[in-house]
């Protein structure tokens, strides 16, 4: 089981305290430094949080360009960027600059976009649910046809949303392919433009069970159209709030605005043992990478914790 480090900016975080935790997470051994893509703070019962999010949102791309040349081992990427965001001709573009920029360590995750109020405050526009899954889907060819383009050869698309002529598809990444991560609980679509197009399949803050049909979804997905299931990595994104005491788990979810036992039911809580059992239930239905969440982003303890005492027993 691979750990990775997912952090949420929007809640309040400057790029310098990013720095500081991926260079962390680097130097503890996580997979990956991954990060949201959204510009508002959250303050629902999904991710409950006393800031207005000061100093302000930072940009996902930009970010990760700056970490892609502060850090050398550690794998980058978002979960996810929204394509209600960015163009998809742009954003090829970004995300390609910034994988040579890290030689070759970017990861891009793409989903719809969902979180309206940001769309209202900054003035993006925040289409009906299945434009935006139309869009996703023109998104994911465009994205993914560009990079694949040979050099030297011109890339073309004609959909109901977006159009390209005579595009060179430059510049290419250094990976060929930058691996792809679709996420999400949809039934269908998700299902579907996973098997099509990812070589990662997320379930985001989801029970053992409800993970599971999930991942069955995908795998009959790809039996469907002859994709082997087994080509598709699965993985989960849990909050986390380890401790090696009730008390030390008890400040830590409360340094989140959360109540200890009700992470320890719907996230990955408790000792280093309870973390380590949990995470043993994720693996036996399939799941070979878990993000972590960690919303105090002080609190460099919390990392080294897990990875001296859950990573080895993973």
């Amino acid at each position: 089981m691979e750990l990775r480090i997912f952090t949420e900016p929007q809640q309040g975080a400057t790029y310098d305290q990013l720095l500081r935790v991926a260079k962390a997470a680097e130097a503890c051994g996580y997979g990956a430094f991954f990060r949201s893509d959204h510009y508002l703070v959250m303050t629902d019962e999904e991710l409950p949080h006393d800031a207005v999010g000061l100093p302000g949102p930072t940009d996902a791309w930009i970010t990760l360009a700056g970490l892609a040349r502060e850090t050398t081992t550690i794998r980058l990427g978002t979960l996810v960027t929204a394509a209600t965001f960015r163009l998809p001709g742009p954003l090829a573009i970004s995300v390609a600059q910034v994988d040579q920029m890290s030689s070759g360590r970017v990861e891009l995750g793409l989903g719809t976009g969902w979180f309206e109020a940001e769309h209202t405050a900054y003035g993006i526009p925040f289409p009906p649910v299945r434009e935006r899954f139309d869009r996703l889907a023109e998104q994911l060819d465009i994205i993914t046809g560009l990079w694949s383009t040979p050099v030297g050869s011109t890339f073309d698309f004609t959909g109901a949303h977006y159009q390209l002529a005579n595009s060179p598809g430059l510049p290419k990444p250094l990976q060929q392919p930058i691996p792809v991560i679709i996420g999400g609980n949809g039934a269908v679509r998700t299902p579907a433009l996973a098997t099509k197009f990812a070589a990662e399949y997320n379930v985001p803050f989801d029970s053992v069970a409800n993970t599971a049909a999930a991942f069955d979804r995908v795998r009959a997905a790809a039996r469907t159209t002859g994709r082997d299931p087994a080509t598709i990595t699965y993985s989960a994104a849990q909050i986390l709030c380890c401790g090696r005491t009730d008390a030390e788990i008890a400040r830590r979810a409360a340094a989140i605005g959360r109540d200890a036992d009700e992470m320890r039911e719907h996230g990955l809580a408790g000792t280093p043992a309870e973390i380590v059992e949990k995470a043993a239930q994720f693996a036996e239905v399939g799941a070979t990478r878990l993000y972590l969440q960690v919303l105090d982003l002080a609190d460099l303890d919390h990392l080294e914790l897990v990875a001296a005492e859950v990573m080895p027993k993973l």
